[in-house]
């Protein structure tokens, strides 16, 4: 080490002299002094002061840059010597020298800049703002036979991928034909899965999502979906599962998925289909959770449910019941929501038997699966009487949507729950399901629902009550009574927030509970009469003509 003190004094007085052959042993000796002790010697390298002469020396016309940049690559493999280099001034003269056309140098200035900005958002945010992405993704496309220098390209991609503020920059440049030409070139199952861990941040952004549609990187994974399908190594049954996810990824674009859809006549899209019979779970999921994006608007949609997408989606399910796999059931669910969703698909897939197929997974304890069970019912029977009175009539469904209706912790299932209940009676207007709803213990749910937050929730829970006050108050009245109903109507037209459409509703089931004896006794304690005549003069015309009607009734009643 005493060797090293007398490197670094020589260090200090050839890099003022600029003698070259001279400063080259001092950075041998150095880089020798790194590789025996790495610690050591970047403190002691710090302690000398030594650092801020190498923002001198990191000159394009030196031929000792490349040695001074690998130097500094070793020395913040260290932790506690990054803030140093950059305080040193180092970052400025080292992203200069991405513009140099010596391999050599660009792989050191790369890799020391790598470890200097390791793990540090705040300096990769700043080699963004200085430009560097255009740069690599020119120097990856300069130098594509070069591993050593593709490979730091892909790692330095990897790292700036992870920041939002990179996406647009990336997006701006051909990153996406470079990685394609890339991709298609390698063999090797590591390389791919270095170009793979780049692909998967930037697939998240829409823009680059077309351009990898465009560059052909679909056609590769599905090749690779192909080859590896039948496989059972481990690192084939790993590339199958990233190939197939990035396929479903480049799908949550709406322009990228609408490309590959082709108006259901596209390769890609005839493809995905074949998976969903396939033996593999994870082509299985695959399939079904593209379907679900392909569902993402009407006319493919109802494209699909004409040519038999319906059917495949139901065998899938029915291979799934029984010990099934979870994620599979999610995705498959999933996709009959989305399908589900134009009115001219709900009697198509009601007479295709799919309440039958769902209601098979009323016992799966899997709370997205319930989730996604839950919301493609309330799909299906949307405006559809006689599917909704079906439904509604099914104790074993009312009683198990009861019990979903405390599920307390998990709040997607608790609010579908209470919607479809609230939609059974909607849609049905039917009095059998008001009975079975009553006598399953579904009407407290209902008063709950009329105070959530979500105004859409409050609004469906009023109408539903207002149909069961008008259809079947003898059998709800108890029920409704000990639900505190009253009190919450009073509450809700009190309250300045409350949006208009609450307003009315609730009015008109005030008007509807006058048909109790017990309930109208309660909303002449309450004095409804001074809320609603407030309620006259409110800005919204329908409000106020409902408040004269029920301050009429009120009237007419007292």
């Amino acid at each position: 080490m005493d060797n090293l003190s007398d490197t670094l004094k020589k260090l200090k007085i050839t890099a003022v002299d600029r003698t070259e052959d001279c400063l080259e042993g001092c950075l041998d000796c150095l880089l020798q002094a790194l590789a025996q002790n790495n610690t050591e010697t970047s403190e002691k390298l710090q302690g000398s002061g030594t650092l801020e002469l190498f923002a001198h020396l990191l000159t394009p016309q030196s031929p000792c840059t490349a040695k001074v940049a690998n130097i500094i690559a070793e020395v913040a493999k260290n932790e506690f010597m990054r803030i140093p280099c950059v305080d040193a001034g180092l970052i400025s003269p080292l992203v200069q020298l991405l513009n140099s056309k010596d391999q050599e140098v660009l792989l050191q200035t790369g890799r020391a800049l790598g470890n200097i900005c390791y793990d540090s958002h705040s300096l990769q945010a700043q080699l963004i703002n200085m430009g560097v992405i255009p740069t690599l993704v020119k120097l990856l496309g300069i130098h594509c036979h070069n591993a050593a220098l593709t490979e730091m390209c892909l790692v330095a991609f990897g790292n700036l991928a992870e920041l939002e503020s990179s996406k647009e920059q990336f997006a701006s440049t051909n990153i996406a034909e470079e990685m394609v030409k890339l991709f298609k070139k390698q063999i090797e199952h590591d390389k791919r899965e270095m170009i793979f861990e780049v692909l998967a941040p930037l697939a998240e952004n829409d823009a680059i999502k077309l351009q990898l549609v465009e560059a052909g990187l679909v056609e590769c994974l599905l090749e690779i979906v192909q080859q590896k399908v039948d496989s059972d190594k481990e690192d084939d049954i790993a590339e199958l599962k990233t190939a197939s996810d990035l396929m479903v990824l480049l799908l949550l674009g709406d322009e990228s998925m609408q490309k590959l859809f082709e108006g259901g006549k596209g390769s890609v899209f005839q493809r995905v289909l074949s998976w969903i019979p396939s033996n593999n779970h994870q082509l299985q999921l695959a399939g079904a959770l593209a379907i679900a994006n392909f569902a993402r608007n009407d006319g493919n949609c109802i494209h699909m449910v004409d040519n038999g997408i319906v059917e495949k989606l139901m065998d899938l399910l029915d291979r799934h019941v029984e010990d099934g796999n979870v994620t599979v059931q999610h995705a498959a669910l999933s996709a009959l929501r989305n399908l589900a969703i134009p009115v001219v698909n709900k009697a198509k897939m009601l007479s295709a038997g799919v309440t039958e197929t769902v209601l098979k997974f009323l016992k799966s304890e899997m709370p997205p699966v319930q989730f996604k069970l839950l919301g493609t019912l309330r799909m299906l029977i949307d405006a559809q009487a006689e599917a909704a009175e079906q439904l509604g009539k099914n104790a074993k469904l009312v009683e198990r949507l009861v019990e979903w209706c405390e599920a307390k912790d998990h709040a997607g299932v608790m609010g579908e729950s209470n919607r479809l209940l609230s939609a059974l009676i909607r849609h049905s207007k039917s009095k059998d399901v008001i009975k079975t709803i009553v006598q399953s213990g579904g009407i407290k749910h209902l008063v709950t629902m009329a105070t959530s937050e979500h105004v859409i929730m409050q609004n469906e829970a009023l109408v539903a009550l207002a149909l069961i006050a008008a259809l079947e108050l003898g059998s709800a009245e108890k029920d409704l009574e000990s639900a505190k109903l009253v009190q919450i109507l009073h509450r809700l037209l009190a309250e300045e927030r409350s949006a208009p459409e609450i307003k009315y509703n609730s009015m008109v089931l005030i008007c509807a509970l006058m048909g109790s004896e017990s309930l109208y006794k309660e909303v002449q304690d309450l004095a409804f009469l001074d809320v609603v005549s407030k309620l006259r003069s409110h800005e919204n015309k329908s409000v106020a003509q409902q408040a004269s009607l029920t301050e009429q009734r009120l009237t007419v009643e007292s």
